[in-house]
This record gives C-alpha cells, structure tokens and sequence, in this order.
C-alpha cells in the first residue's frame, strides 16, 4: 500500500529548494509522527511530519535549536512550517546505534562509552530553557503501571498506596536534582544516530526525538541507555558505563540510590506504555520487551531507597506476575 504523503508537502519542499525532490517514507514508531528521507540530485535530507492537533513540531524545533547552540550533535534544521507540522532537517543516515551494533558487536563498549561522554557534555551545559521534572509528572508517568498494567492484567490493586510510595521515594531525589540538567527523557540505542562517512562510525554521534525535553536529575537518561527497552545490556556494561560516567562527574554518594529510583520510575512507566499501546492503540509489538524492562525494574527495586515501593509490590503483585516479568499478555 502506497504511503500518502503529507498535505501541502509539495508547496513546502518547493519553498525550501527541494521542488522535485524524490521522497521515501520510513517506519513509523509509537506516535503520530512519521519520517520521509528526500533526495534531490546528491542531496539529502529528513522530512519530519507532526501533524496537529496529534503532533506539535514546535518542542522538537525549540530543543533542537537549544542543543545546537550549546555545541551538541542534533540535526542542523534546513526548513520549517510548525503550523502545518513540516520540518526539513539534516539525514543522519542509516547507523542508528541499536542496528549498528547488532551486526558490530565488538564494538559495543566503543559506542555505549561515546553516548556516556555525549551526556557528560550534556550535563557540562547550563540546564535548558525547559519546564522542571516535577513531582507531579514524575507519578503520572509511574501511575501508568497500576492504571493500564494492572488494569489489563485483571488485578486489584491500591492505587493510592503506589502514589504515597512513590512520593516517600521520589522526595529526597527531587531535592538533589537541583538544579538540574537537561534531560532528553528517551535517550537510548535507537534514538542514537552514529555519523560518519562511507558506512563507518567516527565516533560522532546524534541526537534525535528529543523533543520531550524537561530539566531534570542527571541519573535520567543514564538509566534510559543502560536499562534499555528496547535492546539487552548486561549489568556489567550497565556497571562499567556507570563508572565511566563516574570518572567524568564528580557524583556522590546519593547517585546510585537515585539511579535506583529513576530506573523503578522509568521502568514502571515503561511497562504501563507498552501495555497502553497494545489496549488502546491496538499495537502488540512492544508486548515482547515487557520481560526485559521488568528485569531491570526487579533489579531497581531490590535497592533500599525503594523500599517503600518494593513493599507495595510485595503486597500488590501476585509472585506468578513477578516470576513471569510481567510477560503474562499474548
């Protein structure tokens, strides 16, 4: 089936210089957005389609321009229309970093040592011109477990004790977080591009789907790459990448206890998304990675700042539940 091409896309590209040029669409994802690579003699570019009211390219085209100005690897912005949801940006190729490494595995810890050092840099810049991870926004992405996953799983829970536990876990963490870093919130091995020429990695990297960008606790995105969906990472790249965050940041003694919290936060959220994609959005293909983020999500909570949390689970999530990793759909 023929892919239908954006609305007013030819009086777009035509503004931008690329009248003619061929256009190729790409997979989609999780969300309304889709992507068309253009090619116009040896030229070639990424067509962005947000469509409104679904999609709003503004926060993409904010963020983008703040990382460029800081010095950073997100894609040079070459034409936009935000009202009709168009934006024309840089290619960055074929090489996302999860695809990449499947057929180089050698060299694993090559590019998961360059994300960690693309975030030290992050973390080096004064935190952005974005709105602050609250308390608030923090529960409702953890509340995504016990409404849909619990929901959908048939199991009766106590939704107020998840929140009164999360707040007992998350209130020393919101204090440490200031004043915050920018966190990209959805940095992880399919969200890295990795740049070079002729088909081999230079070691550059970047950066893409950022638009959801908040200042938040540095520990974010950290656990977004080294507790990944989408890809297996072992707990000893998981500990090694650590310590090299480590030996770039000066960090203290808090950092692991609120690593520990973001990855339980994420994780939960993570599982309630998923399951919301299949209910909802009729979208099964992420059932799969459940497993794998509660493996990480069991692994966050065994540690004591999560102890409140920990023992909500223990009173709320039968163990057949637990011992399956939540894989308990399909």
């Amino acid at each position: 089936m023929t892919t239908p091409l954006p609305a007013g896309l030819d009086e777009f590209l035509e503004s931008a210089g690329w009248r003619g040029a061929e256009i190729e669409p790409l997979p989609g994802d999780a969300s309304f957005r889709r992507y068309f690579r253009v090619r116009k003699a040896d030229n070639h570019a990424m067509l962005m389609d947000a469509p409104p009211p679904h999609e709003d390219p503004k926060p993409f085209l904010d963020v983008g321009k703040w990382l460029i100005g800081q010095g950073l690897r997100a894609p040079k912005i070459f034409a936009e229309a935000p009202e009709r949801g168009l934006v024309l940006i840089e290619d960055f190729g074929h090489d996302r970093m999860r695809d990449w490494l499947d057929t180089n595995p050698a060299e694993e810890r090559r590019a998961y040592r360059d994300a960690i050092d693309a975030l030290v840099d992050l973390h080096n810049c004064p935190p952005g011109p974005f709105e602050s991870y609250t308390l608030e926004t923090y529960l409702r992405e953890a509340s995504l477990f016990p409404d849909w996953f619990c929901v959908a799983a048939g199991l009766e829970v106590d939704p107020m004790g998840f929140a009164t536990a999360w707040r007992e876990a998350l209130g020393p963490l919101l204090i440490r977080q200031q004043p915050g870093v920018t966190v990209l919130r959805d940095y992880h091995a399919e969200n890295i591009m990795l740049l070079g020429g002729k088909g081999e990695y230079t070691g550059e990297q970047g950066l893409i789907d950022f638009q959801d960008a908040l200042v938040g606790h540095r520990a974010y995105d950290l656990v977004s790459l080294l507790q990944d969906a989408r890809r297996d990472v072992s707990v000893d790249l998981e500990a090694e990448m650590l310590d090299h965050y480590r030996s770039r940041i000066a960090v203290d003694e808090t950092f692991d206890a609120d690593y520990a919290v973001l990855g339980a936060q994420r994780n939960a959220k993570i599982v309630g998304i998923f399951t919301r994609l299949w209910k909802r959005d009729g979208k099964d293909r992420y059932l799969p990675m459940i497993p794998r983020v509660w493996e990480a999500m069991e692994r966050d909570l065994a540690h004591p700042a999560l102890e409140p949390v920990a023992r909500w689970f223990a009173a709320n999530i039968p163990d057949e539940v637990r011992a399956r990793q939540g894989g308990i759909f399909g």
